[in-house]
């Protein structure tokens, strides 16, 4: 393309010495009419011809003095470009200078073609403060403003970036998260101020410890990511962990106090299967709550991370059930060791999902009480349990002489009211609590004793009857027992099944018997399977057992007619 010829000073106002002649200098042309820059370009031999060209084109700077015109070197080729290709319109963004002091521009290009001339008009629309302000929000959107590091959508932004760039290889890299332990004790102790403060210096302790290509985040609370390059392999990974590990081991100066906060850090690698970066941050930030469990750092595991959606599938689906009142409870006896007599029936959650497979209390209590759904779980069998009851009194034309064990987990029994909730079920059967069993575990007992003091209190205020469940496989001590209004004890089936065969089984059964005695409590022996099991448990003293020498957990027709056939 030719370079075009050097303007004279009178194109400013619109004159085209070489295209039209002399003009007469009180007509100006229509573009210095406009308040943008343009100019009107002639394709000549090959190469541009400068027309006309208005004020502001020059006051930008962007018309020159001579064939250097910035715009005409940086927009030759792709204006030429669109003379050639026939089409009458082109829109299209241009920047100019260098970063410090760069203009955008958006450029529009129409053909004004007749038969003699092949020309066009060039204008500019000047949309660098528009920019400047966009790039400026962005950055303050991308970045955490405590820290100054790049904030979750900034760590994502350059993760993304890493992960589409078809040259880097994905084993290259990894995520690593670290998320403080103690910090939201610090923020509720010493306040927002120290918490703020313990986090900039836990920032700078960890940047301290990588590497120089390594990019840290703030991409929560209490919690920092890093994007780590990995020469030599995973190995780096773990290095780079000890490192910040090391970094975080001496104690925080706040106020007056040392601190010690401790992290638990999570790996997910660049190989693992990704659909998005999200996908790596998440996998893990999955992989640092597992450490938190372990103490350890934690790389993320497909499996694991498999069987968490499978929770949460779990969860999804026992929420319809209990929505839904599918669930049923099936009922297991309980008998007196003395007479043989079937005096009570313990109710149990039976779960049929909607393919017609068998889910076991075992998998899913543990995702209930995880979720917070053990709550209305909880109530929901208290009240079947509770109305089964009446309806097995209805049958016998009045008082059964039957009760009814209901277990109450250690989450309903903290978030829960569970006194009122009893009463409320009891009036609603119109029974009496001595017909009621509500049967808790150590761990409900030991978690806060002087609130749960309380609670049992008002439930023996109620008239009902209170079982420490699977006695032996918790942390309850001597005091905890003497403090709280037990009933019963039930001995866990660890050590009843196979007793007979072991000397040492036999000594914990027979102290766990002789505490009861000396405390006036009752006890239940579980997983009795043979009648000599129950024999011998009979003679050391043990008031009921439970276990499938007795009977498996059946429905409540089943468990009825049970009743009646065993006690008649």
């Amino acid at each position: 393309m030719r370079s075009p010829r050097p303007f004279a000073a009178a194109r400013v106002l619109g004159i085209d010495r070489r295209a039209n002649g002399p003009a007469p200098a009180q007509t100006p042309s229509a573009i210095n009419l406009l308040p943008i820059p343009a100019l009107i370009l002639q394709v000549r031999g090959g190469g541009f011809a400068v027309e006309q060209i208005n004020a502001p084109l020059v006051a930008v700077g962007l018309a020159g003095a001579d064939d250097a015109a910035p715009l005409i070197q940086s927009l030759g080729g792709r204006l030429m470009a669109f003379m050639l290709s026939g089409a009458q319109f082109e829109d299209f963004v241009w920047q100019h200078g260098d970063a410090v002091d760069r203009r955008h521009f958006r450029v529009h290009v129409a053909r004004a073609q007749t038969k003699e001339v092949d020309r066009c008009l060039v204008t500019l629309i000047d949309r660098t403060a528009e920019v400047r302000t966009e790039q400026n929000l962005r950055r303050e959107m991308l970045t955490d403003s405590l820290s100054g590091l790049p904030n979750r959508a900034g760590f994502a932004d350059q993760l993304e970036s890493l992960v589409a760039d078809p040259s880097q290889d994905c084993e290259g890299y990894a995520v690593m998260v670290v998320n403080l332990d103690r910090f939201s004790r610090v923020n509720a102790c010493l306040g927002s101020l120290a918490g703020d403060e313990l986090l900039i210096t836990v920032a700078r302790r960890i940047r301290g410890a990588l590497r120089g290509r390594d990019i840290l985040a703030r991409i929560g609370g209490d919690e920092f990511a890093v994007l780590l390059q990995l020469d030599v392999g995973r190995s780096d990974a773990d290095h780079v962990a000890k490192r910040v590990l090391g970094a975080l081991a001496n104690p925080f100066r706040l106020s007056d106090f040392e601190i010690r906060v401790f992290c638990s850090i999570g790996i997910a690698f660049g190989g693992d299967p990704i659909d998005d970066a999200e996908d790596l941050i998440r996998h893990a930030q999955f992989a640092a709550k597992r450490s938190k469990a372990s103490g350890e750092v934690t790389s993320y595991q497909p499996q694991a991370f498999d069987v968490a959606r499978a929770e949460f599938g779990m969860e999804t689906a026992l929420r319809r059930a209990i929505d839904g009142q599918t669930l049923t409870l099936a009922f297991q006896p309980i008998v007196d060791l003395a007479t043989g007599r079937i005096v009570s029936f313990e109710a149990l959650t039976r779960w049929r999902t909607d393919d017609g497979s068998d889910m076991a209390p075992n998998d899913f209590i543990p995702v209930a009480e995880e979720s917070g759904l053990i709550v209305p779980l909880g109530r929901w069998a208290l009240h079947a349990a509770v109305a089964t009851l009446a309806e097995w009194d209805a049958k016998a034309g009045g008082n059964c002489g039957l009760r009814m064990a209901v277990n109450v987990s250690a989450i309903q029994l903290q978030r829960d009211n569970i006194p009122r909730v009893v009463e409320r079920t009891l009036e609603a059967a119109a029974l009496p609590g001595g017909r009621l069993t509500l049967e808790l575990t150590e761990s409900a007992l030991i978690s806060d004793p002087d609130r749960i003091a309380q609670t049992m209190q008002a439930l023996k205020a109620l008239g009902t009857t209170l079982a420490m469940d699977d006695f032996g496989t918790g942390y309850s001590n001597l005091a905890i027992l003497q403090k709280l209004p037990i009933d019963v004890l039930k001995m866990d089936r660890s050590f009843v099944t196979g007793m007979l065969a072991d000397r040492d089984k036999i000594a914990i059964v027979r102290a766990i018997l002789s505490l009861a005695q000396a405390l006036g409590m009752k006890t239940t022996a579980e997983g009795i399977e043979t009648h000599e099991l129950a024999q011998t448990l009979a003679a050391l003293g043990c008031t009921y057992g439970q276990g499938f020498h007795y009977g498996r957990a059946i429905d409540a027709d089943e468990a009825y007619q049970l009743f009646v056939e065993r006690n008649a």
